[in-house]
């Protein structure tokens, strides 16, 4: 779950922020770049929540994209999917599948990654590459559940838009692939995290996360 699951000190160490560092040079502030000690998947499901059996990887959908599945302990719920806005609601499914697809990375069910390199893409897909070759090196996946709420959409053209939302990772896990051992932590400022993303319709009309930057413990995404 994006930088969700959250590593444990030893496992992360050195790794500050490696999924957000793609958002970095976007030039949207500083407060990006510090997942420190915890980790969250950054980017999983369209419409309100998810939960899905696993797959050997992802399949292709009636329409062509990549069908996403995640482990039945995985629960993502995506809080205000609809605006009354035909595009803005699209944007907001697209910004959800890619949270889905790094996560769906991370569990397995998509080894490949093939969703993730549908709908990310430029610096966020080479920094959700090394976000999740840091889960596999680490031995480790994830489990629980979080939520994605505070869902906003800012449209800067016909081709790119602005999505900032808050993540409660509160019950969100790592969990060792070898012992099966969960690696709960306690609930602190650090379990909420606020994400400024922005997004780029390609030429298939896939709005692709093009740069992602986040921050742990910000006031806007307290209980």
């Amino acid at each position: 779950m994006n930088p969700r699951s959250r590593l444990s000190t030893t496992a992360i160490a050195g790794l500050t922020a490696v999924l957000l560092l793609a958002g970095c040079g976007g030039g949207d502030g500083d407060g990006g770049a510090k997942a420190a000690d915890k980790a969250s998947s950054a980017p999983t499901t369209t419409g309100a929540s998810a939960s899905a059996s696993p797959s050997a990887s992802a399949s292709a959908s009636s329409d062509g994209r990549p069908k996403i599945t995640l482990p039945s302990d995985v629960t993502l719920t995506f809080e205000g999917g609809r605006t009354g806005d035909a595009v803005k609601d699209a944007v907001l499914a697209d910004s959800a599948e890619m949270t889905r697809a790094v996560d769906a990375a991370i569990a397995g069910t998509d080894p490949k990654g093939e969703g993730m390199g549908y709908y990310t893409t430029g610096k966020a897909l080479e920094a959700s590459l090394s976000w999740v070759g840091q889960f596999k090196k680490a031995n480790v996946t994830i489990t629980g559940v979080v939520r994605y709420y505070n869902r906003k959409v800012t449209l800067k053209s016909n081709t790119a838009a602005i999505v900032t939302y808050c993540g409660d990772e509160s019950k969100g896990f790592s969990k060792d692939k070898k012992t099966n051992k969960i690696n709960k932590t306690p609930v602190t400022k650090d379990s909420y995290v606020t994400y400024n993303t922005r997004l780029d319709k390609n030429s298939d009309g896939v709005w692709q996360t093009s740069q992602i930057i986040s921050a742990r413990g910000a006031a806007q995404c307290q209980p």
